[in-house]
């Protein structure tokens, strides 16, 4: 404490003494491509122009910080004329998928059932983001969200169908088409009569998604381009008579005029060249239409770019980003489902002269389930709202809840089996067609493996992105003394184990202010973990993966006991 209390009486020359391993460190990292902009396949492919200070309350994390104003208070952000329209649709989508859609008939059938299919026309549950002037249901996100739940709480299958046309398929065409592609598209795809799928994957192209070998070259008029190469594993894509496609295109750099292969996207029609292969047998989800779609010198006029030309990749995480909280929200129906199920057979079944509820074994699986569906459902709201509110930063928080979701459904759904013993092994039962349709969540739309990677790496360069900021600082440490002198207490303090003065109260209840005490120490002592780790391995950090697991387990903790606390 002596050498602490010394400590806080320095001047800036101090500070910067203190502080000069961490900034070595974060310019060290910046250094190395690896974590300057990282994609799926956690590697750069381009380098970004250097970005203001993030507000993402999960990137905040990785320095120590709290941005309050992304989670606290929880955020509301539907109007009165929003909520009055959302419930007038919510008592219909869920009588439908209660009356009409049969999931153990889609399973078997291998295909969504006709019937079904043409009531979710007729409910606009094709275009439920499409604008109302334009033939869709025009929801926001938080709206969305919520009819995306009813259906991950009856059929994964068919969330599958309309969640690869909208949530990906086309999705590309609201946030970077022109007025228009819009005009032209949106219409059709909001009715259901065109149906959307998104095309990045290929053989030897899935994690690592800057791999791809499909190529589009343009003409010498400059008025097409001619598209050749093989997509797989394409949610509708026997179904899709639009496609989103990634593809190489040759650029040239305006300031060398040197040529480069760059990813681009595409909107294309089914049409001569586009062929699509046998639908693929499958665990899970076999109500979806799953096929490889191949382009063999398809003609794409060259306003069908999506995006801008060699802009594909942003383009592609972009869509990928903006669908994620969909999943959770799915996936939270999904577990509450589960949770019924498991609590009717709990509340009836009797062994050894009592009902199992009763039995301590049981209480404790059935409140991991309710805490596990709870704090999914709150990922997934809370990133719907922020979305609306018109935060920028999500995407760590994304990534987070596709990843804590996915995990957690596979988990209830798993315990719910074991609650209902051997019913719940029986196929006539649907536990089990549950199981296998959530195997692929941790899979598609980025890996759990992979998304890992990516918010830890990303956390990460925030962090080296703020230590040198501070670099810069003790270049003049006079005339930055404060900033110094304030870090460098604040640093201090977090090694001696005492707070730095961040606090929730006010913004959490009363009662768990206790709880927020200690959510806010273990951000504190994450972000003293973030640096040392940045101080040990420097620009080497980018692979070691064993590290970078455990970063992102922080991470997802911490943002689950924040969102938590928050609601």
């Amino acid at each position: 404490m002596k050498s602490c209390g010394r400590f806080l009486g320095v001047r800036a020359w101090g500070s910067r003494i203190f502080l000069r391993p961490y900034v070595q460190a974060a310019q060290n990292v910046l250094g190395k491509d690896g974590i300057s902009g990282v994609d799926v396949s956690a590697r750069v492919q381009e380098r970004p122009a250097a970005a203001e200070e993030s507000r993402s309350f999960a990137a905040g994390m990785f320095n120590g910080h709290i941005h309050p104003e992304q989670v606290f208070p929880y955020p509301s952000v539907l109007t009165e004329d929003q909520s009055q329209f959302l419930s007038e649709l919510v008592g219909p989508v869920s009588r439908f998928f209660e009356e009409v859609n049969d999931p153990a008939v889609n399973d078997s059938l291998q295909r969504v059932d006709d019937e079904t299919l043409t009531g979710l026309k007729e409910l606009g549950a094709f275009g439920l983001q499409i604008p109302s002037e334009l033939g869709g249901l025009g929801l926001n996100n938080t709206q969305y969200a919520r009819l995306v739940e009813i259906v991950g709480l009856h059929d994964l299958g068919v969330g599958i169908t309309l969640g690869a046309h909208q949530s990906i398929g086309f999705k590309g065409i609201l946030l970077y088409g022109t007025e228009e592609q819009k005009a032209k598209y949106l219409p059709h795809l909001a009715s259901g009569n065109t149906m959307a799928a998104f095309c990045l994957t290929e053989p030897s192209s899935g994690s690592d998604a800057a791999s791809i070998r499909t190529t589009a070259h343009r003409s010498n008029c400059g008025k097409y381009y001619t598209l050749t190469g093989g997509k797989i594993w394409i949610s509708n894509g026997g179904l899709a008579n639009l496609f989103t496609v990634f593809a190489k295109t040759p650029v040239q750099d305006a300031a060398t005029g040197e040529s480069r292969d760059k990813i681009t996207a595409f909107i294309v029609e089914r049409g001569e060249g586009v062929t699509s292969g046998p639908p693929d047998k499958k665990l899970g989800i076999r109500a979806s239409n799953t096929a490889s779609v191949h382009f063999d010198e398809v003609r794409v006029p060259a306003e069908n770019v999506l995006g801008g030309e060699g802009n594909g990749f942003k383009v592609a995480m972009n869509i990928l980003n903006n669908g994620r909280f969909g999943m959770a929200a799915a996936l939270s129906g999904t577990m509450k489902g589960m949770i019924r199920r498991a609590v009717e057979h709990a509340t009836s079944r009797t062994q050894f002269g009592s009902k199992l509820h009763q039995f301590g074994m049981i209480q404790e699986k059935l409140a991991r389930m309710a805490v596990l569906q709870y704090v999914t459902e709150s990922m997934a709201y809370m990133i719907s709202a922020n979305m609306d509110s018109g935060h920028k930063d999500f995407q760590i928080e994304a990534a987070i809840s596709k990843i804590f979701g996915s995990e957690a459904a596979w988990s209830v759904t798993d315990e719910c089996i074991q609650i209902l013993g051997g019913t719940g092994f029986m196929t006539d039962g649907g536990a089990e067609r549950v199981l296998r349709d959530l195997r692929i969540f941790r899979i598609f739309e980025g890996t759990n493996d992979i998304l890992r990677l990516f918010v830890a790496l990303q956390g990460l360069q925030g962090a080296g992105k703020e230590l040198k900021s501070l670099q810069k600082a003790l270049s003049s440490p006079l005339s930055n003394s404060t900033l110094l002198l304030r870090e460098g207490v604040r640093r201090a303090r977090r090694r001696a184990g005492l707070s730095t003065g961040i606090t929730l109260q006010g913004r959490v209840h009363p009662e768990l202010l206790k709880s927020a005490e200690l959510a806010v120490a273990s951000v504190e002592d994450f972000g003293g973990t973030v640096e040392e780790l940045l101080v040990k391995y420097g620009k080497r950090i980018v692979d070691e993966q064993f590290v970078l697991q455990r970063v992102a387990d922080c991470a997802i903790d911490l943002y689950a006991m924040m969102v938590v606390l928050s609601r």
